[in-house]
């Protein structure tokens, strides 16, 4: 499943390039309208955006439970609110504060990419420290990040890299995750090059989101 999850990220990562590459060499102006399917899979989209992180509904509490168990699968969880909760990288002892920029769509983004990257979860990839960034703030920042800078929430798509997201969008259903997953990668990587260390969390996730709009 890894290595599924790995093609399909760099084979989204080259589309979403190729296109805005195409478009700077292009004066042409694209057609930004929707095809029936495109817009029945945005709506989808949107659909699981709206949906706020709520503490006591079970699905939610599961979830939350499956990342720790991704995360640390040899440790207990002694409670959906406890200290433990700082190891992974949250602000306090009660996850359910972080999520309020993503919703639970950022857990799911979460879970996604901590069951298809165990290496990146557990800090195992390049030459590094311990722990240097928020790992979970730095997911919902991500999922915050991407909505934002795909135009998420418009009716339509208005910018190019919208529009072209959204036709991955429609070939596979989990392109938002897939292209999640990329950007953590691209974040991680970029942190390694720059040695930054947990005081540059930010400095650091704002650099990927210039790079990222820069492409």
């Amino acid at each position: 499943m890894t290595e599924v999850v790995a093609g399909s990220a760099a084979w989204l990562g080259r589309g979403l390039s190729c296109v805005c590459a195409q478009r700077r060499e292009s004066d042409a102006r694209p057609s930004f309208d929707l095809t029936p399917v495109q817009e029945e899979c945005l709506l989808r989209l949107q659909s699981r955006i709206d949906v706020p992180y709520e503490s006591l509904v079970p699905e939610h509490q599961e979830a939350l439970r499956a990342l720790w168990n991704a995360a640390f699968p040899e440790e207990e969880l002694r409670g959906l609110i406890s200290e433990q909760w700082k190891e992974m990288g949250w602000q306090g002892k009660d996850p359910s504060t972080d999520f309020r920029g993503g919703g639970f769509i950022s857990l799911e983004n979460l879970l996604f990419f901590a069951r298809n990257f165990p290496d990146l979860l557990r800090k195992q990839e390049g030459d590094r420290s311990v722990w240097e960034y928020p790992f979970a703030v730095a997911g919902v920042n991500i999922t915050f990040m991407l909505i934002q800078m795909l135009d998420l929430e418009a009716v339509k798509p208005r910018t190019l890299v919208g529009a072209t997201f959204l036709k991955f969008l429609a070939e596979n259903e989990s392109a938002f995750d897939l292209i999640y997953c990329i950007t953590f990668k691209l974040m991680d990587h970029q942190w390694l090059s720059m040695r930054a260390s947990y005081m540059d969390f930010n400095l650091g996730r704002d650099q990927i989101l210039d790079d990222k709009k820069e492409t």
